[in-house]
């Protein structure tokens, strides 16, 4: 049979509390950092090493888990490292000081970082005789024996044991690989067997954990443990032949990870909110804290304890809450909470394991936030005893007082909100209270009209409370009580008629001056002297008149009942009544005048125009009466044809059909087509009746088998209708009208062409622009004109004025002076002439002109003038030869020059 050795038991004890002192020591957990977490690996080893036997494993700390690390070793040929940090041996060798120290090398295969480490392999110390005796007294763990065939029966065996578990704390500081227990079968004594170990922590992830040699069968952990990560493994042990034949059944190894306190408590919330009502009594739960330890929660290390560290404030008292040690909730031990003084506690909250013992428990805090809930505890007050206020009369929706109040509850709140009402003083109900959302005060408002003469001050009973009542237990009353004084201020009210609309009965007919009635108002303002004058507002037919001081209403013409004026025989008028008062007001009524009907319009015939046959059949003409009177001066009618002139009833018959209709029928066989108007005397049923002769038009014509006229256009043409004159007269006005502009246009167009003709056309520009300046300036230089072209059109050579190519206006020509031709003898202004002479007969009708003869004095003429003088008129050699007598024909304003040059030889 074969036993598992392992450490001795007395060693666990040890190892645990040398690793919790080293947990307290160390406090928080370091940072991470890509790499080999340790400078140098060390294993103890025997002194025979085995080809594919486990070593160690170096454990690389990868961080961000996206890195893909290579492992090689400096020794190849002696040792390899698998992707999980194992280290193996390559081939068989004793372990000597050549093999004692190697290098470990980590490289990622994206970005080529690489890392080392050493590798420091030890020789297991040579075993003494104490030693010797601990060995022998490690358990080994046999495999079963299998069931054997015996004398050809097969023999029983006693049942498999169960194999305990191993113990194995975590955070083992090593060193590693660390013996557990040594695996072995009886067989190995007949034959070569080799041992392996399965399972999660062997070869399936985490791989590495534990290993096993191959030959001796002794199962190590090569790495801590962590027990929050995995608390315990399940392996299986396999011993095969070197052919690799199964020769044992596998066996189950369970290990567990013993936990360590390693972990402190943590909250779930590093601040937990919580609320409680102010008053609550002792006892009242509020809140609960949690936090979570990842030790075992079943061991010391993970039973947590809570406690208070502080509160704050300390008011009424520093021990307010108190927690359950083991649940972590919160309740109020003592009585006083109020939230008018104290709204909110803070409370520090400690939570420790191993059962809250301080000396070997790690702790943890979190703060506890409580809220003190406002409730209903203080009713509202107001904040006088009387409140006054004063209100126009008739005004409504006008705010009277502002009742202010106080509330010591927490603002905007159900507890806080008052309610106003009125509880006496307002039996009519003119009043009520309305709540401003924002200040809570209450709004007195008029809500009916006050009458200043019935009612000129309220004294108001008001009570105040909250929206939710008080909490139980409160002391103080529901509501508090208030006056509010209301004075009524009395202002000008309008005058009112009374009744209105005022209705009469009167007959119309009734002749101008006739008094109606007497239509006065009332001002409700009896304790004002005030006077009230009338006067009329709306009249449509302008029939009456009011007295503006006694309010009779007297007519100032004919009522008609008949009038378009007149609705439903009912007349309206509406008067104004004014008061003197300050500000003066004003009232209107309405007056209604039912006319009663007289039988004052005679009956028409209807229609006045009809059609029928040149033969008796086989149409005949019913006619109707239209009276604008009512019953009983109405219908019945009675139709009658007039004895004058004789040929009415020799042709014509009229018979009645009933009260309001009758029939008109050809009296002789045969009546010419043709347009007649027949005479009908109309009678009505009035007392006394009215009768009225009626023209009707009737249209003889030819008719066919049907009775309809087939010589329509031959009547239609007898007589025109008066559309047809109307629209005839129209198009003759337009006509005329259209004649009328066309004469006007060709006037002014001959206008236009006449003044044109006074122009030069622009090819004889000669600049004949009379040009008026305020300033003479430097005389004809500065114009810079060619004054040779003033000259008649015909008498000047093309060629000496016009030269060749386009001259600026402002140019001074280049060509030499002309000399002006000589004048004919008979006169021949020309163009300039006509243009002279209609300047002359203007000037000498012109009253504001200058006396005659005036003398115009000039500064400076300016120099070299292309004019020349006035002095070489006489001296030219030309001028002898020409007559000037037409200066004569020119007017007083060239007298002097025909004295001058019209004189003869003198």
């Amino acid at each position: 049979m074969c036993r598992i050795a392992g450490a001795p038991r007395t060693l666990l004890p040890l190892l645990a509390a040398l690793l919790q002192a080293s947990v307290e020591a160390s406090g928080e957990t370091a940072l991470c950092k890509t790499g080999f977490p340790e400078d140098v690996y060390s294993a103890v080893l025997p002194q025979d090493v085995h080809e594919g036997q486990p070593l160690l494993n170096v454990n690389f700390s990868n961080c961000n888990g996206k890195r893909k690390v290579q492992y090689e070793s400096s020794e190849p040929a002696d040792f390899k490292v698998d992707e999980d940090g194992m280290v193996y041996a390559v081939r068989s060798f004793p372990l000597s000081s050549e093999h004692a120290k190697f290098l470990v090398y980590a490289q990622d295969k994206e970005t080529q970082e690489k890392w080392q480490v050493a590798v420091k392999l030890s020789l297991k110390p040579t075993l003494t005789e104490e030693s010797t005796e601990e060995i022998h007294e490690i358990e080994e763990i046999v495999f079963p024996r299998q069931s054997t065939k015996h004398s050809g029966s097969l023999q029983r065996q006693k049942r498999d044991w169960v194999i305990p578990p191993i113990n194995l704390p975590e955070n083992s500081r090593g060193p590693f690989p660390q013996e557990l227990v040594r695996i072995r079968s009886d067989r190995d004594k007949n034959l070569s067997l080799r041992y392996s170990v399965t399972g999660p922590g062997a070869d399936q992830p985490p791989t590495g954990i534990f290993i096993i040699n191959p030959i001796s069968g002794q199962l190590s952990v090569t790495k801590p443990l962590d027990r929050e990560l995995i608390a315990r493994f399940h392996l299986r042990a396999h011993a095969v032949d070197i052919n690799g034949n199964q020769v044992e059944n596998p066996i189950d190894i369970v290990i567990n990870v013993i936990d360590m306190n390693d972990n402190r408590p943590e909250f779930l919330h590093q601040v937990w909110n919580g609320t409680v009502p102010e008053g609550s009594k002792p006892g009242t739960y509020v809140m609960t804290v949690t936090a979570i330890d990842a030790d075992d929660p079943n061991a010391l290390n993970g039973m947590l304890r809570y406690r208070i560290l502080s509160q704050a404030p300390s008011t009424p008292s520093p021990n307010m809450f108190t927690i359950n040690n083991e649940t972590g909730d919160i309740i109020t031990v003592a009585a006083g909470l109020d939230r008018e003084k104290v709204q909110q506690y803070t409370l520090i909250i400690q939570a420790t394991d191993m059962e809250g013992n301080p000396t070997y428990g790690l702790s943890n805090t979190a703060t506890a936030v409580i809220t003190v809930t406002d409730v209903n505890d203080n009713p509202p007050e107001f904040t006088a005893m009387t409140f006054y206020g004063e209100v126009p009369e008739n005004r409504v929706d006008v705010i009277v007082a502002n009742l202010t109040v106080t509330d010591k509850d927490q603002p905007h709140t159900p507890a806080w909100n008052a309610v106003y009402r009125i509880s006496g003083g307002d039996p009519t109900g003119r009043f009520a209270i309305q709540t401003d959302p924002n200040s809570n005060d209450g709004l007195v408002t008029v809500v009916k009209p006050i009458d200043f003469e019935t009612n000129r001050m309220f004294v108001l009973t008001v009570a105040a409370e909250n929206q939710v009542p008080l909490a139980k237990g409160i002391q103080h009353p529901p509501q508090s009580t208030a006056t509010v004084s209301v004075t009524v201020i009395d202002v000008n009210e309008n005058p009112y008629f009374a009744p209105n609309p005022k209705v009469i009965r009167q007959e119309e007919g009734l002749h101008a001056g006739t008094m109606l009635t007497t239509f006065t108002a009332q001002d409700p303002d009896r304790y004002m002297q005030q006077n009230i004058r009338y006067t009329k507002l709306s009249d449509p037919a302008n029939w009456l008149k009011i007295d503006p001081v006694n309010g009779q209403i007297t007519t100032i013409a004919v009522l008609d009942r008949e009038s378009p004026n007149v609705k439903n025989n009912v007349y309206n008028a509406t008067f104004l009544a004014s008061d003197n008062g300050i500000p003066p007001m004003s009232g209107t009524g309405t007056l209604q005048i039912y006319l009663l009907d007289i039988n004052d319009n005679a009956p028409q015939v209807l229609p006045q125009e009809a059609e029928t046959c040149e033969t008796p059949d086989p149409n005949s003409i019913n006619i109707t009466a239209l009276d604008y009177d009512i019953d009983p001066n109405a219908g019945p009618f009675a139709f009658d044809l007039p004895l004058s002139p004789v040929t009415i009833k020799r042709n014509w018959t009229i018979t009645r059909l009933n009260g309001d209709f009758a029939q008109l029928n050809l009296k002789i066989k045969f009546l010419e087509a043709g347009i007649y108007e027949v005479p009908i005397i109309i009678t009505d049923s009035g007392n006394p009746p009215k009768s009225n002769i009626s023209i009707l038009r009737v249209k003889v014509c030819q008719c066919d088998s049907n009775g309809d006229c087939t010589d329509v256009d031959r009547i239609v043409g007898a007589g025109l209708g008066t559309g047809a004159i109307i629209a005839i007269l129209l198009c003759i006005i337009i006509l005329l009208i259209l004649v009328l502009m066309f004469v006007v246009w060709m006037k002014r167009r001959d206008k236009e062409r006449q003044a044109k003709q006074l122009l030069i056309d622009p090819e004889d520009d000669v600049r004949d622009n009379i040009l008026k300046y305020d300033e003479e300036g430097g005389g004809e230089e500065d114009q810079d004109y060619d004054l040779s072209q003033l000259q008649q059109p015909d008498t000047v050579e093309p060629d000496a004025i016009k030269p060749v190519g386009i001259r600026r206006l402002d140019e001074r020509p280049i060509h030499a002076e002309p000399q002006y031709p000589v004048r004919s003898a008979a006169p021949h202004p020309g163009d300039i002439g006509d243009f002279i002479n209609e300047g002359l007969k203007a000037a000498d009708n012109d009253p504001t002109a200058p006396p005659y003869d005036s003398l115009l004095v000039f500064d400076y003429e300016g120099s070299g003038s292309t004019a020349g003088s006035l002095s070489s008129l006489n001296s030219s050699s030309s001028g002898g030869e020409q007559d000037y007598d037409y200066l004569n024909d020119w007017g007083p304003r060239f007298k002097k020059l025909a004295d001058m040059y019209g004189g003869g030889d003198d």
